[in-house]
């Protein structure tokens, strides 16, 4: 039954919608503003489930992979990371840094001064978008250029690509060269935060790839590299989380500039995240299902693209969303229909699969 897998959310969903209610009470008085905080509330955690659902697909994609105990310590640590630490802890160091401020005096501005705060959060857009955004098109391009892929879904773009997988560094050239294009249409002293904050989204990718191979010794593509090594499978998770919790701390603001507000709705989807990984992973739907994964790396270039351009154009968090939820959509729908075309291909594939990488029943 599905709903097991939803429990501790909607515990947790409950938990937060209680403190959002007291939050609420207590900075307005009224129960109009207490519904109205709640509203905003659920609304964030249904955004950040919506941008986030592309996620959820790619960290089941290395769960698969992962031994039992460090696919517990990422469901576990993790999620704790990525409620505490993306959605608390996160904004209050950029605005730290940002306004040059302790950590002490950045959470009273927070909490005394929300318009201010919001504004040192929103002007450190740039930087955010060119880390994330070249870190998310280096995990987009390097499943698409992975030598070891000899499936396609679209057909007349990834049977291109694979032809150039071998390569050396051409998605390095290809984000650094969307970096430099980007960065002439944007001020100079804007650019060179963009171009700097890029580099280091390489850089990072790097690091976490070099991690894997040096503990695995021996690496392919990054969800192979990183998922066979439990550390590096659960860096890579944790970098690749915060790199798509991005443009949903961002993009929050849009609706609340009090921080706790942010945290509990954004907390919420990231419990829902958790959720639907734990499923995808027990149920064994990405075998199932195979083109639901080129969906999400998709989904996960498209998100790349969304924020480096955002440095330029304001696209809404809605569109985002979108874009991710249509792309899935229709990977799904694809898989369904290759399934019933060829129903013998996927007796094997339907079987959830172990950490050891064998068919569960076997």
């Amino acid at each position: 039954m599905l709903l097991k897998y939803y429990k501790g959310s909607f515990l947790f969903t409950a938990l937060c919608l209680l403190a959002a209610a007291w939050l609420g009470f207590e900075s307005t008085g009224s129960v109009g503003g207490t519904l109205g905080v709640l509203w905003i509330v659920l609304v964030l955690g249904v955004l950040e489930v919506s941008l986030s659902f592309d996620n959820a697909v790619v960290n089941a994609t290395v769960l698969r992979d992962m031994d039992d105990k460090w696919r517990h310590r990422f469901l576990t640590w993790g999620i704790l990371i990525a409620v505490f630490g993306m959605r608390i802890v996160f904004p209050l160091a950029i605005v730290a840094i940002a306004a040059h401020l302790g950590p002490v005096e950045a959470v009273k501005l927070a909490a005394g001064d929300p318009v201010r705060y919001e504004q040192i959060i929103t002007s450190a857009h740039v930087g955010i978008s060119g880390f994330g955004g070249s870190f998310l098109a280096m995990v987009g391009l390097n499943f698409f250029l992975d030598e070891e892929k000899d499936d396609h879904w679209i057909g007349w773009i990834e049977r291109p690509l694979a032809a150039m997988r071998k390569i050396s560094g051409l998605a390095t050239g290809i984000v650094l060269l969307a970096l430099y294009g980007i960065g002439q249409f944007i001020p100079a002293d804007e650019a060179m935060t963009f171009l700097t904050a890029g580099i280091f989204g390489l850089l990072t990718y790097i690091v976490v790839h070099a991690i894997g191979v040096i503990l695995e010794g021996d690496g392919d593509a990054v969800a192979g590299a990183a998922a066979r090594s439990g550390f590096a499978a659960f860096l890579y998770l944790e970098v690749l989380d915060a790199s798509f919790s991005f443009d949903g701390v961002i993009g929050a603001f849009a609706l609340s500039n009090n921080l706790f507000i942010i945290a509990l709705g954004l907390g919420i989807g990231a419990m829902f995240v958790r959720s639907m990984t734990i499923m995808l992973v027990d149920k064994g739907t990405l075998t199932q299902y195979r083109y639901l994964e080129h969906g999400a790396f998709y989904a996960i270039v498209a998100l790349a693209a969304i924020m480096l351009l955002s440095v330029r154009f304001h696209i809404p968090e809605t569109i985002t969303g979108l874009i991710g939820a249509t792309l899935i959509g229709l990977s799904f729908w694809a898989s369904v229909r290759s399934n019933r075309k060829h129903p013998e291909q996927t007796l094997d594939e339907a079987l959830p699969v172990r950490a050891s990488g064998q068919p569960v029943g076997e």
